[in-house]
Parts: structure tokens; C-alpha cells; sequence
């Protein structure tokens, strides 16, 4: 089912939640991260800090990803149930677009926190060379 904005909520009502390995270590304080088998510029165990955040940054991010989970698997029954091909399309269309905003989120959080930090420290260079390599991998 969706709301008004277009976006998928549950019938249930409830919310969903993701194991907690599957969320990003960065915000669990972990300084290993799994490492992209072509990631030779940034090795996990290289992090320049732990990342830790915002609580109130890290809860909107998990809520957030939480509603995306829900609408995936909304969009999965929407394919399972053989829901028309054009609503499917704009259901995941949807789905692109909460990924990016909170991707967006991370982002924010990580130039307030972690970039800040970064100069603060001393450390700029290294966490710029790490955003950069991440951006790479991120944007088109």
C-alpha cells in the first residue's frame, strides 16, 4: 500500500528492523568495515578514526533505512502477486529515491562528524582520500 507521498507502508503497521549486521559498521563504532574486493586505496583496516555519530543522526538513519526495507519488500510482492509492470516501475523509482536521500543523510552526517573531526585532528587528508574513494564508487 502507499501514502500520499508515494511511498510504500506496510500493512502491519509496524516497523521493520534490519540485523544489526547488516547496517553500516561505521555507526555501531566499529573501525573495520568489509572491504569492495577492487578496494586497494582504502583496506578496512586502514580507517584514519572509529567512526561514531550524531545518536539522533544515527536513529534517523536507521528508521530510514527500515521504511526502505518495508518498501522493498513491498515492491517484491508487488512482482510476486503480478501487480502491473508501470506501478512496479514507479515503486522502485521510489525505492532509488529514499536510497539517495539517505545516502544524502550519511553523507551529511559524515562531513558534520567525521570530516570535521578530520580537521580538527589533523587527519584531513587521509579521511578526504577515504570520502573521495567511496564517492567513486557511489556516483555514476
Amino acid at each position: 500500500m502507499t501514502n500520499v507521498s508515494g511511498e510504500f507502508k506496510s500493512d502491519h503497521g509496524g516497523e521493520s528492523t534490519l540485523p544489526p549486521t547488516t547496517y553500516h559498521p561505521s555507526f555501531h563504532g566499529q573501525t573495520e568495515l568489509p572491504t569492495h574486493p577492487s578496494d586497494d586505496c582504502h583496506p578496512a583496516t586502514e580507517r584514519s578514526h572509529a567512526h561514531t555519530h550524531n545518536p539522533e543522526s544515527l536513529k534517523q538513519i536507521i528508521n530510514r533505512l527500515s521504511r526502505i526495507e518495508g518498501h522493498i519488500r513491498g515492491v517484491k510482492n508487488m512482482v510476486q502477486d503480478n501487480q502491473p509492470c508501470p506501478d512496479v516501475l514507479i515503486q522502485i523509482a521510489a525505492v532509488r529515491g529514499a536510497l539517495n536521500r539517505v545516502a544524502r543523510m550519511i553523507l551529511d552526517a559524515h562531513l558534520s562528524d567525521c570530516i570535521a573531526r578530520a580537521a580538527e585532528t589533523g587527519t584531513i587528508e587521509s579521511e578526504i582520500a577515504e570520502l573521495k574513494s567511496a564517492l567513486d564508487r557511489f556516483l555514476p
